[in-house]
């Protein structure tokens, strides 16, 4: 499993996924912000044509998974000016994937999150090291 690391001047493919790499990073970061655990961001967009990267964060209740989706809303309108193409789970708040296109944020209770076990059934995406990235970029312009 690889890591990758990008610094606010690379462009980690040729197909330019930089811009999402940024909003994953603000996405993970957001989570980590309201106590998400174990916050991963996977490049699955050689693997799956339908996103490039997944964030993939869990609480340990309901409660807590509807906080984190506020706060990624709220940090991914005010980093780069979007919100969600849509959202599913949140009635329940087991599993709430927040579906932004080219960046899919799950997050999961924990005990749901060791059920269906996403990073084993990606395990061969490559993983961003986001809290190595300086902060300033994760709030570049798209």
């Amino acid at each position: 499993m690889g890591q990758t690391v990008l610094s606010s001047d690379s462009d980690p493919t040729p197909g330019g996924t930089t811009d999402a790499a940024h909003r994953a990073i603000g996405a993970a970061r957001a989570a980590d912000a309201k106590l998400g655990t174990n916050t991963v961001v996977l490049e699955v967009g050689d693997i799956i044509a339908i996103t490039e990267w997944f964030v993939i964060t869990s609480a340990p209740n309901t409660r807590q998974v509807r906080t984190i989706c506020d706060e990624v809303e709220a940090q991914l309108k005010e980093l780069a000016g979007i919100g969600p193409v849509s959202v599913e789970g949140l009635a329940g708040a087991s599993w709430v994937l927040l579906d932004y296109g080219d960046v899919v944020v799950h997050v999961f209770l924990d005990e749901t999150r060791e059920y269906f076990d996403l990073e084993r059934l990606w395990a061969d995406a490559p993983r961003l090291d986001w809290s190595a990235e300086p902060a300033a970029s994760a709030a570049a312009p798209t």
